[in-house]
Order: C-alpha cells, then sequence, then structure tokens
C-alpha cells in the first residue's frame, strides 16, 4: 500500500511542532531562566524560622495547601485568561488580569515578587526578539504570568501545558527551597515532588472549569509567613 508523501511531509510537520512547542515549555520552566526565581522561596523561610514547617511531610502538607487554596483558585484561571488576551491580542484584557492577580497578592514582598520576576521575564523576551515584552518591562501591573501566557502563546504552547507547566515550575521551586531550608536530603525532595506532582493535573483542570466570579482564594498562613518574612533579621530569601 502507497502512502502519500505529502500525507507523510503533514504529519512530520506536525511532530516537529509539537515536539518544539515541548521544548519551548521545558525552557520555559527551567530553573535556569534568568528571571531569579530561585532568591524567593514566598514565605517558607520564616514558616521554617518559626517551626510551623520542619519535616518533608509537613513541607508537602504546606506546598499542597497553596498550591489547592490560592494557585489553583487565582494563579491557573487568570493564566489561562491571560493566554486567550494575548491570542486574542486584546491587551485591554491582558492589563485587567494583570492588575487582578497583582491584587490578589497579599503581601508587600509577594506583590515585589511577582513584579519582579514578570519583568524579568518580559525583559528577556525582549532580548529574545518579541517587541512586544519591551513595554512590559516597567510596567507596574506586570506579573510573572503575564509574560508566561505571552511566551506560551508565541512559542505554540497549548492553554492547558501552558497552565501545566507554570504550576510545575512553581513547586519545584517550592521543593528546591525546602531542601535548602529544613534541610531535605535530595531522594526527599525528589520524592516530595513526585508526589505533589501527581495531582497538578487535576488542579489545572479544576482550574480551568472556573468562571470568573468563582476565581479566588487565600492562605492565611501563607500571608502571615510572608508579612512576617519581611522583618526577619537574618534570611536566605529575598520573599
Amino acid at each position: 500500500m502507497n502512502h502519500c508523501p505529502l500525507s507523510r511531509s503533514k504529519a512530520l510537520i506536525t511532530v516537529m511542532v509539537t515536539e518544539l512547542s515541548l521544548l519551548r515549555l521545558l525552557q520555559l520552566v527551567s530553573p535556569g531562566l534568568p528571571i531569579g526565581m530561585y532568591s524567593y522561596s514566598q514565605g517558607m523561610e520564616r514558616a521554617v524560622d518559626d517551626g510551623w514547617i520542619a519535616t518533608a511531610s509537613e513541607a508537602e502538607e504546606w506546598m499542597s495547601g497553596i498550591m489547592e487554596s490560592c494557585l489553583t483558585g487565582i494563579d491557573l484561571p487568570i493564566l489561562a485568561r491571560l493566554y486567550v488576551a494575548w491570542n486574542s491580542d486584546d491587551e485591554d484584557s491582558v492589563c485587567h488580569w494583570s492588575r487582578t492577580l497583582i491584587a490578589y497578592r497579599e503581601t508587600a514582598e509577594l506583590r515585589a515578587e511577582d513584579r519582579q520576576t514578570g519583568q524579568a521575564l518580559a525583559r528577556l523576551l525582549s532580548d529574545m526578539g518579541m517587541p512586544t515584552m519591551q513595554a512590559w518591562i516597567r510596567k507596574p501591573e506586570t506579573t510573572l504570568a503575564t509574560g508566561f501566557s505571552f511566551a506560551a502563546v508565541n512559542w505554540g504552547i497549548s492553554n492547558d501545558q501552558a497552565m501545566l507547566g507554570y504550576l510545575w515550575s512553581w513547586l519545584e521551586n517550592q521543593v528546591l527551597c525546602a531542601v535548602k531550608l529544613i534541610p531535605l536530603g535530595q531522594v526527599a525532595g525528589q520524592r516530595l515532588l513526585a508526589d505533589l506532582a501527581a495531582t497538578i493535573p487535576g488542579l489545572v483542570d479544576k482550574a480551568l472549569q472556573l468562571s470568573d466570579i468563582e476565581i479566588g482564594g487565600n492562605a492565611f498562613s501563607l500571608a502571615l509567613a510572608s508579612s512576617r518574612h519581611e522583618m526577619q533579621y537574618s534570611r536566605l530569601f529575598r520573599s
């Protein structure tokens, strides 16, 4: 049976595009991305210092709670809407959802972290040939999700895959913080990462079901730890 060369070429192109978008996603979520994520613990440093987190199981409970209460209810659905806005060239919606995300940050540290990493990513993307990001380097409403969603659209990464990658990147950074701060061994850290990563697809699916009016969530311990970290005398992390 002869196969049409044109059909084979189309199939090969589809595979190549899919593989390239996967590689771009890996690049976007890499800890080596020069946006400074490694310098933030999101309150975990204070939680460890205050004795709230002292074991791997307590670290898992802390991270799981934030993933479910904050990221699934706030970050992920807003990331999805930013993706749609960029894909539609709707900059008004991009500004609206970026401001909304900043408004959900409950402490000065968390707001600064989101702006600083977002502006760093905007600078990187601009330097990589995406001039649209130039204007976002100094905008006060710039967030990490703003640049992340823009890159995902431009690199052909699907909305749901971008959400998976965004949550994975947050989780990997938090596990690295736990390994340094508690401290945990490398094997314990990998076990923790594997256990919590297994919940990510379900959390992304849940976030995709939320309507605009259902967006929201909070973790009081995170806000308290972050605000106390702002006054911590000796620290390794900026948040």
